[in-house]
C-alpha cells in the first residue's frame, strides 16, 4: 500500500511538472516554472537591498559607476524595445531597473529577477571598454528576461520533492540500502538535470545577451575578446564540463563564433 502511495505521489509530482512549464521569452524553449514571478520578484528586491546596504557602493558621480548605469540603460532600453516589438511586453511587469557598481575585486556581475544588477570593480580591468562591458551585463540580464532563476529554484524543488517521494518508498528497507538510494539518486539528478539546464541556461544567456547588446548598439564581435580575456584569468582552475554549471570557455567562444555574424546583421545597429 505504501509503495502504490508513492507510486501516486510520484505520477502526481510529474504531472505539477508538466502543467507548470512555461515558455522562454525570446528563445521559445519550455522551462519549469513552479514559483509566482511576484514571489521570486519579491525575494530578489529583498535580498538586493540588503547587499547594496552591506557594500561599499560607488558613488553616482564616480565615473565608473556612471559606466555601469550608461550601459545598463541601454542595454534594459533594447530589452523594452525588443519585448514590445514582440507582443511580450507584459514579461517585464513589475520589473524595477536599478543599475549599481560596488568596489571589490571580484570578477563578476549579476542581475536578480526584476532587472536589479550589480557590477563589482574588479569586472572592469577585465571589461576593459563600454563594449566588453556590455557583453556582460547584456548576458546577466538575459538571465532575468529568460526568467533563469525562477527555473533554478523550481528544478531544486522538483528534486528535493522527489528525494521525498523515493525516501517514503524505500521506508521499509534497510538504513544502509536507503542511504545508498538516496545518495545516488542526488548525484543522478544533479548529472542529469540541474547541471545541463544551467549549462543550458548560460548558453541561452549568451546568445540573448548578444542580441540586447547588439540592439543597444555596441558590436556583438567584443565578446569573443572578452570572454578569451576570461579564459586566460581561469587558466589552471578548469572543472570538467560535464561537471560544470557553465560550458567551458572553448565550447562557449565557439557557439558565440558562430552566433555572432547572423546577430549583427540582424540586430547591430551603431550609436
Amino acid at each position: 500500500m505504501k509503495l502504490f502511495l508513492s507510486w501516486i505521489a510520484g505520477v502526481t509530482l510529474l504531472f505539477v511538472a508538466a502543467a507548470s512549464c512555461k515558455t522562454v521569452p525570446v528563445t521559445g524553449r519550455k522551462q519549469l516554472n513552479l514559483v509566482p514571478n511576484s514571489m521570486i520578484q519579491a525575494m530578489a528586491f529583498s535580498q538586493y537591498d540588503s547587499v547594496v546596504k552591506a557594500s561599499p557602493t560607488l558613488s553616482q558621480y564616480d565615473t565608473r559607476a556612471q559606466m555601469v548605469s550608461k550601459v545598463g540603460s541601454r542595454i534594459q532600453l533594447a530589452v523594452e524595445t525588443y519585448m514590445q516589438q514582440n507582443n511580450m511586453s507584459k514579461d517585464l511587469k513589475n520589473f524595477k531597473w536599478e543599475y549599481n557598481t560596488i568596489e571589490e575585486n571580484i570578477v563578476n556581475a549579476w542581475c536578480m529577477p526584476g532587472g536589479k544588477v550589480v557590477v563589482y570593480t574588479g569586472l572592469l580591468p577585465v571589461s576593459q571598454t563600454e563594449e566588453g562591458l556590455a557583453v556582460v551585463m547584456g548576458h546577466e540580464i538575459a538571465h532575468a528576461i529568460a526568467r533563469h532563476g525562477n527555473e533554478r529554484m523550481s528544478e531544486g524543488l522538483l528534486i528535493n520533492l522527489g528525494g521525498l517521494v523515493l525516501e517514503e518508498a524505500l521506508k521499509e528497507k534497510k538504513q544502509e540500502t536507503q542511504l545508498l538510494f538516496l545518495g545516488l539518486y542526488m548525484i543522478g539528478s544533479n548529472l542529469a538535470l540541474a547541471l545541463p539546464n544551467s549549462r543550458m541556461q548560460e548558453s541561452e544567456a549568451d546568445k540573448l545577451g548578444l542580441i540586447f547588446m547588439s540592439m543597444a548598439g555596441y558590436n556583438p564581435e567584443e565578446a569573443v575578446p572578452f570572454w578569451q580575456r576570461m579564459s586566460a584569468i581561469n587558466k589552471g582552475v578548469k572543472t570538467p564540463q560535464f561537471l560544470s554549471t557553465h560550458p567551458s570557455d572553448e565550447t562557449r567562444i565557439k557557439k558565440l563564433s558562430a552566433l555572432i555574424p547572423e546577430i549583427k546583421t540582424t540586430y547591430y545597429k551603431p550609436q
